[in-house]
């Protein structure tokens, strides 16, 4: 019975949490790795970019609880997910062609690219604050649970209870049918050939007839939904405020590279591994040992590695051992 308790522990406090968190991650990375394939410059502002699309969720889900709509047990925000969606096109379109235009028709380097996302990343920043405020929103309706701990007590009998919250199946699921639908639309789909063809060879792609604005166009696009349902799945496992989507770039950047930037395939590896690793070594082992060790052997501490103010330090540590010893990343993406 022991040992059962302690894989309903760990099941609960480490496997759930790390599979929901890198699915949050994942999409992440996503968006930034398409941004990094296709337009080729790394997109500091991606995590003001999540958070724009989620303060438009927030701000259209409070006002359909207000007018009581709402999907019953389901949260109220998937319904206002696609007005989020929309809202957060119409930011990245606009300031593709506002401001990233001009350095596109300039052929830029790079690093201008990154230095001018820098600057729309704290313009983002401003404008959340200022329209929701700097504080935790929380809009979370519906039930909270899937299966409570005190339910799956009284189902199994064991000592250890385990919950699986709404938020987290609705990330899981989400997730894979976001990740299922984008690789068919690049597969599959004339625009999605189109992008991938622009990405591989640009003059090629170009000398073949593709219109190269149309395929930055569907890439910022792409990138708002990806970046929107991420930031909301997020915000409704957790909660919603400015700066922690700002701190998230780092575990999201850091997804993206060990994964391999600019491959897909890799971003969603490295979202799950950057978010197991957080999760395995801010957690404190002692409840899963004092099943497992003899009494006379159980640990005194926490057996915590690190603490989760430092959660953050892990991807920086991650990120650094990759791109000083495989800069290409696990599936071998472009070289950072």
């Amino acid at each position: 019975m022991d040992l059962l308790n302690a894989l309903v522990a760990l099941t609960n406090y480490v496997m759930i949490p790390a599979v929901a968190y890198g699915s949050q991650l994942a999409l992440g990375a996503l968006g930034v790795t398409m941004i990094y394939a296709v337009l080729r410059f790394s997109n500091f502002a991606h995590g003001d970019t999540m958070a724009f699309g989620t303060m438009v969720t927030i701000l259209v889900t409070w006002w359909m609880q207000s007018m009581g709509i709402n999907l019953g047990p389901l949260p109220t925000a998937l319904l206002a997910l696609p007005f989020g969606i929309l809202g957060c096109m119409a930011l990245l379109l606009f300031t593709d062609r506002v401001v990233y235009r001009f350095y596109r028709e300039q052929k830029a380097k790079p690093v201008i690219f990154v230095m001018v996302s820098l600057g729309v990343m704290f313009m983002m920043n401003g404008l959340v604050r200022f329209i929701i405020g700097p504080g935790d929103q929380r809009f979370s309706d519906g039930e909270r649970f899937i299966v409570s701990a005190r339910d799956f007590k009284a189902m199994t009998g064991l000592r250890e209870g385990l919950a699986f919250k709404t938020s987290q199946g609705i990330t899981i699921i989400t997730a894979v049918v976001v990740v299922a639908a984008l690789f068919w639309f690049l597969n599959r789909t004339r625009t999605g050939k189109s992008m991938r063809a622009y990405s591989d060879n640009e003059d090629l792609a170009l000398l073949s007839g593709i219109n190269p604005e149309r395929v930055v166009m569907y890439t910022w696009m792409i990138v708002a939904g990806l970046a929107t349902i991420a930031g909301v799945l997020y915000g409704l496992d957790k909660s919603f405020k400015p700066f922690t989507y700002f701190q998230l770039l780092l575990p999201i950047f850091a997804a993206a590279i060990v994964g391999g930037l600019g491959n897909p395939i890799g971003a969603i590896a490295g979202g799950f591994v950057i978010a197991f690793s957080e999760v395995s070594i801010t957690y404190a082992w002692k409840k899963i040992l004092r099943y497992l060790m003899p009494e006379n052997l159980e640990p005194d501490g926490l057996v915590q590695l690190l603490s989760t103010d430092y959660k953050f330090a892990v991807s920086f540590v991650i990120l650094l051992i990759v791109l000083l010893f495989k800069p290409t990343g696990l599936f071998k993406g472009k070289s950072v």
